[in-house]
């Protein structure tokens, strides 16, 4: 299956939005360095919790603040919120090509998010330094993934040689 194959399917921000919601994350947008750009997506967030557009302007401001924690937090939210409507594992365990194929059939544009998003939770991971949960992320998403049309291998790649380097550091303080 070639996860870049497009049908002419809704994506994600094209899901109809509250009134109000998308007003605030472009004024969160404007304001992106002061205190009230949070008020505001968390605003938003209160009036669409599991709004696919919400997660993601949540996920982008505190992973561009540099709050990894609740990045991770509204990463996985987002994981969540996909996985319940493709019949997918919220953790992204345990996933073969099947099920991929399976929900690619349901929606080929919200599979691709939830490969992209498991991708993302990674590389937080990869950045919190959690480098054995990134990597049984990776694994996943690289075996489903089998031709890297995400780009998971280079960041498998990254993990496996800061684990080779831990591991010769160890052995180097023994």
């Amino acid at each position: 299956m070639d996860l870049l194959h497009f049908d002419p399917q809704p994506l994600y921000f094209d899901d109809p939005l509250p009134e109000g919601v998308l007003a605030l994350i472009e004024a969160a947008g404007a304001c992106y360095g002061e205190p009230e750009a949070e008020a505001l997506l968390d605003r938003a967030h209160t009036a669409a919790p599991d709004h696919l557009m919400v997660l993601v302007a949540r996920y982008r401001y505190y992973f561009y603040r540099h709050r990894l924690i609740e990045a991770d937090a509204v990463v996985w939210q987002a994981v969540a919120t996909v996985a319940a409507r493709l019949g997918l594992p919220a953790d992204g365990r345990n996933l073969d090509e099947e099920d991929i194929a399976v929900a690619a059939r349901k929606s080929m544009t919200l599979t691709r998010f939830y490969l992209s998003a498991l991708k993302a939770a990674a590389y937080v991971r990869l950045r919190r330094g959690e480098i054995p949960g990134a990597v049984r992320l990776l694994e996943t998403l690289v075996r489903v993934d089998q031709a890297d049309r995400l780009g998971g291998q280079a960041l498998l790649d990254i993990a496996h040689a800061h684990q080779a380097e831990v591991a010769e550091l160890a052995e180097l303080d023994n």
